[in-house]
């Protein structure tokens, strides 16, 4: 157990149809062909780990220009960051008691556009920051064929960044801190796991698991959002197997319910 304070931070919200996070959440049938779908709000948060080693950002959420040309208009409409000129990087760090200058490493989960966007305040600096080997690789093959994934933007990521690659499935470079990867959502989806002195352990799934039904109910994500199907289950019983091991609470990446539940943060 390590003596640390988690602080989440919040940095706004997306709106976006469920569909794209919960596989088949509105269907037609005969008699309602056009159902309304769910066009909801998701929120977009980051963790600041003060870990006795390092004071750690988790994630670095949305660029503060997406409304202003940086995300293209396709991207804008599936997933609308309404409020993301008020909710920069350094404003929200700020606003829980950090600047960037206190941030001693980056853990990216991985390197979508909701994810990555503030990796930009990194360029040209000594810090560390973490993402896996195959989340890199998948990135940067997203960005420059037209195969992949569309979540990417390179202009998030393709920056002088002193980046720590993550090879193995779990290594651990903190201590009571493992990286753990989760493929499904994207081949390079990586989770963390803490054991916290006052706490116990947290498992964040990031976006392996989306929200409740997700894990709960085993529902897959979306198929948009959706890398590999057998991956995405087989990482899920990961997360329950670490659940179960350690009697641990596990973190979803985008649920409105459990994230009004963790805004105080762990300290």
């Amino acid at each position: 157990m390590v003596d640390a304070t988690i602080d989440v931070i919040h940095r706004g919200g997306l709106k976006c149809d469920l569909n794209y996070l919960i596989q088949g959440n509105t269907l037609g049938s005969h008699d309602e062909p056009n159902p309304d779908t769910d066009y909801e709000e998701i929120p977009v948060w980051n963790l600041v780990i003060d870990h006795p080693e390092a004071t750690i950002l988790w994630d670095t959420g949305n660029h503060e220009d997406a409304l202003d040309g940086h995300w293209p208009e396709g991207l804008k409409q599936g997933f609308y960051p309404h409020d993301v000129r008020e909710h920069t990087l350094e404003g929200d760090l700020a606003d829980a008691g950090y600047s960037l200058d206190d941030i001693d490493a980056v853990f990216q989960t991985h390197l979508h556009l909701d994810h990555a966007g503030g990796l930009h305040h990194f360029d040209g600096t000594d810090v560390p920051v973490y993402v896996h080997e195959k989340e890199l690789k998948f990135a940067y093959y997203s960005e420059k064929t037209d195969k992949g994934s569309a979540a990417y933007i390179l202009e998030d990521f393709d920056h002088d960044l002193n980046w720590q690659v993550i090879h193995q499935d779990r290594e651990t470079h903190f201590e009571d801190m493992e990286f753990i990867r989760l493929p499904g959502h994207t081949p390079g989806l990586t989770g963390t796991m803490i054991h916290l002195d006052d706490h116990g352990t947290l498992v964040f799934a990031g976006d392996e698991i989306y929200q409740s039904v997700n894990y709960d109910d085993e529902v897959p994500l979306g198929a948009g959002l959706l890398w590999g199907s057998q991956e995405w289950f087989d990482s899920l019983q990961t997360l329950k197997e670490l659940e179960r091991y350690h009697d641990a609470e596990v973190v979803y990446g985008h649920d409105p319910e459990q994230f009004e539940e963790i805004r105080s943060g762990w300290s």
